[in-house]
């Protein structure tokens, strides 16, 4: 058995979560916390946590919102001010990997997949954050336990 770790798509209403499956070979999206202010945060990490207890993740893999041309932005620094809210809380590992361009892949997919343009907004985000971890593991192979 693997570890199972978590994928995280911040955004600034919600949050996409992906974890890896029990053989640590694919990411599958979970939900959507959507959250309630832009600045309240104490529900949705609530929230994280008790996915991270359902799951028993043992490492969160965040997107990080670059800029196409690589720098960092004022989302990049939200993001990593989430990033030090998640380790305090959960004390488990939170790495950042580059997000560029998986929001327009998980339009992509959910449209090829033939999901209604309606159906779409509400699973983009755990598409995304499924995108983000699934990329991090393909360079990351998760260990045995």
């Amino acid at each position: 058995m693997k570890e199972r770790w978590m994928g995280l798509d911040y955004g600034t209403k919600t949050v996409g979560v992906a974890v890896s499956d029990a053989l640590g070979i694919t990411a599958q999206g979970v939900e959507t916390v959507t959250r309630k202010s832009n600045k309240k945060l104490r529900q949705t990490l609530a929230r994280i946590e008790a996915l991270i207890e359902e799951y028993e993740v043992s490492k969160i893999v965040l997107g990080l919102p670059k800029n196409m041309n690589n720098t960092l932005g004022e989302r990049a620094e939200e993001t990593k001010e989430f990033q030090a809210m998640l380790q305090r809380r959960t004390g488990l590992e939170v790495v950042l990997w580059d997000e560029r361009l998986t929001t327009m892949e998980s339009e992509r997919i959910l449209q090829e997949g033939g999901v209604r343009r309606e159906n779409r907004k509400e699973r983009i985000d755990w598409m995304a954050a499924t995108l983000i971890l699934q990329s991090y593991m393909d360079v990351h192979p998760i260990p045995e336990k």
